[in-house]
């Protein structure tokens, strides 16, 4: 879908990471190992104890700053997604540990 409205585009972005919070939360529960982005950002937990979320945001703001340092293109979903997607992985992670078996 490619809507033109500012509160539908707002609202599709919002499923969007909520979507890829669920999944993040289930693959990383069933331990087969993490993508790059999530292995630094397990990674960067363990070390530091600091919470999983706040570690995402940090890393998303990380390569947001390079990406828009290297001439890349972004938006207000590019901000949205690097501010939400970080509070989205962590509650999925709870509610998918409490599943995994």
């Amino acid at each position: 879908p490619n809507p033109t409205e500012t509160g539908p585009a707002l609202i599709q972005t919002i499923i969007g990471i909520i979507v890829v919070g669920i999944g993040s939360g289930f693959y990383l529960t069933a331990n087969l190992g993490p993508g790059p982005r999530d292995g630094w950002m397990t990674g960067i937990q363990q070390r530091s104890g600091w919470p999983i979320g706040r570690v995402r945001i940090g890393i998303e703001i990380l390569v947001l700053s390079l990406g828009i340092a290297l001439g890349g293109t972004f938006g207000i979903g590019t901000i949205i997604f690097a501010i939400g997607i970080g509070p989205a992985v962590a509650m999925s992670l709870g509610v998918a540990g409490r599943w995994s078996v």
